[in-house]
């Protein structure tokens, strides 16, 4: 895929991996109790102590007593597009949004496009605290989408899905839980869901999967519209949403009325649909009689 003549997203933030402390070279970092030996130690001998760290930072001089000045969110992205997956979560997700915007302007709508979160580990959000367990999510409550981006490894070596176009389906798919919410659909889906019983709020939890993964689809066959697209993407991407079919990761283990996102054959029918016509309007799953 040709992610790199994508356009970059502004509404993408690397939330980092947190950690205290004073960076120290080497990637070593300086506790509370080591600094405040230090400064007893200072006291005893007579020597500053910010020449103490100075030296233990593999300088001569005293450590500016000034503290560095935040960065501005431009500084933390130009940072942070140094990491070449950042990069490519910032290009898609800028694509999508470029697809996005034209297909609402068709329907006579705007679009605004959802923020998305790059978190190592865990994190919090509008929906409650995730982790990287939890996998790639969306949460409409804050409007974001949310990923650790050491999923599109797990995608490649656990489910047997490797290439940029299946890492951009997650993404696109997520996305496709905004145009959701955009759309009304996922108010829908709380007020219906929530007078069924659980059998009845999975099926309709699978159509709204389903209808995410057509839309995934649908930002795909404009990409491939604008030759974005490599031989063997769309295969990347029907490999993609076969391995992350409910069948495929419970392996039996689990009843299909406790699915809640669809099987392989469901989800790769439906995002083939969303390739195939570019036509939102051919993803409403929730009218078809069998999803």
């Amino acid at each position: 895929m040709r992610w790199g003549d994508m356009r970059p997203s502004d509404n993408v933030s690397d939330g980092g991996s947190g950690g205290g402390g004073f960076p120290l070279g080497g990637g070593m970092r300086l506790g509370g109790g080591a600094i405040i030996l230090i400064v007893v130690v200072s006291l005893i001998f007579g020597v500053n102590p910010l020449s103490i760290l100075g030296m233990l930072e593999g300088g001569g001089g005293p450590v500016a007593t000034s503290p560095a000045p935040p960065q501005s969110t431009e500084q933390r992205q130009q940072q942070a597009a140094k990491d070449p997956t950042f990069d490519f979560v910032r290009r898609v997700t800028g694509d999508t949004e470029d697809v996005w915007t034209t297909v609402f302007k068709q329907m006579g709508a705007r679009y605004e496009p959802p923020q998305l979160k790059v978190f190592h580990g865990m994190t919090n959000t509008g929906c409650g605290g995730a982790s990287k367990a939890s996998g790639p999510f969306y949460c409409p409550q804050d409007r974001t989408v949310y990923l650790d981006t050491e999923f599109f490894q797990e995608l490649s070596r656990r489910f047997g899905a490797p290439g940029d176009f299946a890492a951009a389906y997650v993404i696109a798919h997520e996305v496709g839980h905004h145009v959701q919410n955009q759309l009304g659909t996922m108010d829908k889906f709380e007020a219906t869901a929530q007078r069924g019983d659980p059998r009845a709020r999975n099926a309709m939890s699978v159509r709204l999967e389903l209808q995410a993964d057509c839309y995934a689809g649908v930002w795909g066959f404009y990409a491939a519209k604008r030759n974005l697209l490599e031989p063997g993407d769309v295969e990347e991407g029907m490999r993609a949403a076969s391995a992350v079919g409910d069948d495929n990761i419970t392996k039996g283990r689990v009843s299909p009325d406790a699915f809640t996102h669809g099987t392989a054959a469901q989800r790769t029918r439906w995002f083939r649909q969303g390739m195939t016509t570019g036509d939102p309007r051919t993803c409403n799953t929730f009218a078809a009689g069998a999803p």
